[in-house]
């Protein structure tokens, strides 16, 4: 089960690593100014198609080492161990990147999410509080490696579980199929 583990995390996390270190390299040379939407929606994308190998790893363990049967509860922490190393190389990777490559970013980031109260409307006390809010995160996410972290995690971890729970739903098997 290790051997799977690291494996199947490894090849996610690479392929999602590299996607991302790539993608955001392309994005801060760009002279376009955007909303983030379609590198949200490229990075979600890369996301699912790395932590597909949650689903091939728990197919493999099931099919190959494990008699043809898995429970549930196996194969969540199976793929969850997976989705977990490959969550941790894509922390890292974006924090080499961030600090070494793109100090920036965050003051970009802010000023687009400036951009977007104004341009919503939002005024007064309300405007006040966020511009704090925004603030307070930016200055967190560039001086606190825990928030740096917990907030880097909090982007992909997520779709790493609900892959997990969708591969541990369809592949649970209580007893091996046979073969011909």
């Amino acid at each position: 089960m290790k051997k799977n583990i690291l494996v199947f995390g490894t090849i996610s996390g690479v392929i999602v690593s590299t996607f991302m270190a790539i993608s955001m390299a392309i994005m801060s040379s760009s002279s376009s100014h955007s909303d983030g939407t379609t590198s949200m929606i490229i990075g979600f994308s890369a996301m699912a198609v790395a932590f597909s190998f949650i689903f091939v790893g728990i197919k493999n363990y099931r099919d190959k080492q494990n008699g043809g049967t898995i429970t549930f509860g196996k194969g969540f922490v199976l793929g969850l161990m997976i989705s977990l190393i490959a969550s941790t190389l894509y922390v890292i990777t974006w924090g080499v990147e961030f600090h070494f490559f793109m100090p920036d970013f965050m003051d970009k980031y802010s000023a687009m999410q400036i951009k977007q109260l104004k341009d919503n409307g939002v005024s007064g006390a309300a405007f006040d509080e966020a511009l704090k809010s925004i603030e307070t995160a930016s200055y967190n996410y560039k001086n606190n490696p825990f928030f740096f972290a917990a907030y880097t995690y909090m982007e992909i971890l997520p779709v790493g579980i609900l892959i997990t729970l969708i591969s541990a739903l369809i592949l649970k098997r209580k007893t091996p199929v046979a073969t011909a």
